[in-house]
């Protein structure tokens, strides 16, 4: 039986980072956005009584707002390691 060659030289070479691929966490707020404009249409056409969800909705609704913000300061951050 022969020994694996286990000499291997690993090269590690920076990957070219896209900046504008921080902006794609962006697109699960919008989201949640059509899937409450689908719960308020079915409510509306079927009739639903959303009276305890609309509080709580609110107040995520609020807090996203704040994700929102603090998602565009961390994508539009400057890149650390520029030349």
């Amino acid at each position: 039986m022969e020994p694996l060659d286990s000499d291997y030289d690993v090269i590690r070479q920076p990957r070219e980072t896209n900046p504008r691929a921080r902006f794609n966490w962006l697109y699960v707020l919008p989201v949640f956005g059509v899937i409450w404009l689908l719960f308020l249409a079915g409510a509306a056409i079927f009739q639903w009584p959303i009276d305890g969800v609309v509080d709580p909705v609110m107040m995520l609704m609020v807090v996203f707002f704040f994700i929102m913000v603090g998602l565009l300061f961390w994508a539009l951050a400057p890149k650390q390691n520029r030349a």
